[in-house]
């Protein structure tokens, strides 16, 4: 992979219902072109050998929306895992969820595992599928696996917590942190996303919206990156 490039990329995939409001579509299909967008999206990575890659697909906040715009997502979630599995599967791709899975509809728990375990042995990408997940929910939960797990004591009762011990808790166990994150349709916020890998990652916002976002767009994200120059605190 070109140095230059980032080894892990995460995509805050924002602007589907305001691209349905502005042509005229209902908010299903504006949601079906942010999935058909995705498609392009993670091939062009693929080929330019990015390693790890992160889309949230839904956020824990995301069961506020109507009833009905939540079961349209989620269908669409399963119908594009079961769609695009055997492509990603051919591309070496490896799958994996991150999240809070067992509040997940049976149905689409169902098509993630079976994905998951065709793709288990993949050396490609690794892709993260965040699907009821948010940043603080995943820090909670790591919290309280390590609560279960018996939390280490040095002499003292004082708890012998580092930072590399606690990122063996989170979902992303075994990743590195994210390099770059890209957030579409002129949002210029985190919105509780990967609080913890997140720390020392360059940012690319952009105007356009999620299924306007074309590799034309993409390849300004990366080169954008390439010219950046990361200290990690130290400059």
């Amino acid at each position: 992979m070109d140095s230059k490039l980032p080894t892990h990329v995460a995509i805050i995939p924002d602007g589907n219902r305001r691209y349905a409001s502005q042509h005229g579509l209902s908010r299903f299909e504006g949601h079906q072109a942010g999935a058909d967008r995705m498609h392009e999206v993670v091939d062009v990575l693929i080929q330019r050998g990015i390693k790890y890659l992160t889309v949230w697909g839904f956020s824990t906040d995301n069961w506020k929306r109507t009833s009905d715009e939540v079961q349209s997502i989620l269908q669409l979630l399963q119908h594009w895992i079961e769609k695009d599995t055997p492509w990603l599967h051919s591309q070496g791709v490896k799958l994996k969820h991150i999240g809070r899975f067992q509040e997940l509809p049976e149905s689409l728990q169902d098509v993630i595992v079976m994905a998951v375990d065709i793709t288990k042995d993949n050396k490609g990408m690794t892709l993260n599928l965040a699907f009821n997940y948010s940043g603080r929910a995943e820090i909670v939960d790591a919290i309280n696996h390590l609560i279960v797990q018996g939390i280490p004591f040095k002499k003292g009762n004082i708890p012998d917590v580092t930072e590399e011990l606690f990122s063996r808790y989170l979902y992303t166990n075994g990743m590195p942190d994210v390099d770059l994150v890209i957030r579409t349709a002129k949002e210029f916020r985190l919105s509780n996303f990967m609080l913890w890998q997140v720390a020392y990652s360059e940012f690319y916002f952009t105007d356009k919206l999620w299924p306007d976002f074309d590799s034309e767009e993409l390849n300004k994200a990366l080169e954008s990156y390439a010219h950046r120059e990361r200290t990690f605190g130290g400059g």
